[in-house]
């Protein structure tokens, strides 16, 4: 059975600036701003006030109402990002050759050598918007701060490919470089 009209609301905080127009909705916050197109979706966006926005789907079915609860989870993504950024932390492992990493262009390219005692040397572009530093606590830490959680954990993901081991047993050699941390850049003050 199809329902009529499914639809869900999203409140902003007060630091918050939303702009919500045909499909696409723009947030600005204390961190930056941030854009996602949502084009590819039968959907409506609608800006009820200047702090609600409502997501509706009509004539869904199932998985059409599911549409609806994704969209208001990307734009909760995106709230959380221009007000508080997101930080991913990686740790490298090594059993044998330590692993060399340096940060080239102020800190946008991550430059990867030595991995298993290869003389191959991986360079991995951050995304848009990431950032990427060693830790000053831990040593063998890199920590990848942006506002977009899509590119921070894409980069994340490209720098934990780019040293996979290949022609191995896995479970003996765990070399790698792994996400072991998820929190924000900026701490919330209860």
């Amino acid at each position: 059975m199809k329902t009529i009209a499914a639809f869900q609301e999203v409140s902003f905080p007060d630091n918050v600036q939303v702009e919500a127009k045909s499909r696409s909705v723009k947030l600005t916050g204390p961190r930056g701003t941030l854009v996602k197109q949502f084009k590819h979706l039968y959907i409506r966006i609608q800006q009820i006030d200047d702090k609600t926005v409502r997501v509706t789907k009509y004539h869904a079915n199932r998985k059409g109402t599911c549409v609806v609860q994704t969209v208001i989870s990307h734009i909760e993504n995106m709230i959380s990002g221009v007000t508080k950024g997101f930080r991913y932390k990686m740790r490298l492992v090594h059993a044998h050759f330590p692993i060399n990493v340096n940060i080239e262009n102020d800190g946008t390219m991550v430059e990867i050598r030595n991995f298993l005692g290869e003389k191959v040397v991986r360079r991995v572009n951050m995304l848009e918007g990431v950032k990427i530093h060693h830790s000053e606590k831990v040593k063998d830490e890199l920590i990848l701060d942006g506002n977009d959680i899509q590119m921070v954990s894409q980069s994340a993901a490209s720098i934990s490919n780019s040293v996979l081991v290949k022609h191995k047993d896995i479970r003996k050699f765990l070399d790698g470089i792994y996400v072991s941390e998820k929190t924000s850049v900026e701490e919330v003050k209860s």
